[in-house]
């Protein structure tokens, strides 16, 4: 007689099964000793700021427990050949995607700057076959067992699904909604300079100026750089400057702006510097010196920029 599927698949599961018990690794040793610096990234990156991972007394976080076993990019040289021919099999059986799926911890002692991190991993079960939307597979779970010094001081289950892809299914075209014009970045209005877009808006280039030293100041600070006084007005541009270094752009292209074009940082007639395009003259014939007139140019239906407009004489 011939085997059903279900049949096969009860005997690839007994092979699975064969490996439950069969150590993952064995007398693995953590590349590193637990330190202050790993536990400071840990905490950035999650923003735990508990006092009780800073200072003299400090514990590492339960949850990097995991993070002390983990072989990096060069990888470890304690895992088992078992777990390596379980995994074969699975790819064999064409099973050959993996995915993490969960982890469980638990926690026996707190691991604390300078303790040395020591484990042993087991395959502690195989799943029967499943099927997820991803496809079908098995389910793989490993204990790790983890001791600082000697000690014992948690277990740590993960958990992957070594699964065959599903078949995708060709889904119709959809039609490809009307393109839109590309619209310029809209700038960042803050509290700080929100003052600078409203004068914009009313066709004035404003430039702060310190109450306290008279120092004039752009882009818009909250506190003068040369006193630092709180205490600022404005000035108005008259408009007139020269190109005092630019730059033209080719590459990479982005949406609503069209290479070649330049960007100056141009001196203004009070004696600060912005940057702005230049306008009314080819991108190439731009020059440093070159004497420019500020205008203002509208992009879209709600965004108006300062430019400033050359002129090759």
């Amino acid at each position: 007689m011939t085997a059903t599927a279900d049949e096969e698949a009860a005997r690839f599961h007994e092979l699975l099964k064969a490996f439950e018990g069969r150590p993952a690794a064995i007398a693995g040793r953590a590349k590193d000793p637990v330190n202050e610096p790993m536990i400071r990234h840990w905490c950035e990156a999650m923003g735990d700021t508990s006092p009780a991972y800073t200072g003299p007394d400090a514990i590492a976080p339960p949850t990097m427990l995991q993070a002390w076993t983990m072989g990096g990019l060069s990888g470890h040289s304690d895992r088992s050949c078992a777990y390596d021919q379980l995994l074969a099999l699975l790819d064999g059986a064409g099973c050959t995607s993996v995915v993490a799926t969960d982890c469980e911890q638990e926690y026996l002692r707190p691991l604390r700057p300078g303790d040395a991190v020591t484990f042993d991993a087991v395959i502690e079960s195989v799943s029967a076959r499943k099927t997820t939307k991803l496809g079908t597979g098995h389910f793989v779970t490993t204990r790790m067992d983890v001791r600082a010094n000697g000690e014992p001081a948690g277990t740590h289950r993960f958990r992957i699904l070594k699964y065959r892809p599903a078949a995708t299914t060709a889904q119709p075209a959809r039609p490809l909604p009307p393109k839109q014009p590309a619209r310029r970045p809209r700038p960042v209005i803050n509290r700080d300079n929100h003052g600078f877009w409203e004068g914009v808006r009313a066709h004035r280039l404003l430039i702060q100026r310190c109450s306290s030293c008279a120092t004039l100041r752009f882009p818009w600070l909250p506190g003068c750089n040369a006193c630092a006084s709180p205490e600022w007005g404005t000035v108005e541009a008259s408009g007139a400057g020269t190109v005092f270094s630019y730059v033209v752009m080719h590459h990479p292209p982005f949406p609503a702006f069209d290479p070649p074009y330049a960007v100056a940082l141009v001196e203004l007639a009070e004696g600060v510097r912005m940057i702005g395009n230049i306008t009314g003259v080819p991108y190439d014939k731009v020059r440093i010196g070159m004497p420019v007139r500020l205008e203002f140019l509208r992009v879209d239906e709600d965004l108006e920029l300062p430019v400033f407009r050359g002129s090759e004489g």
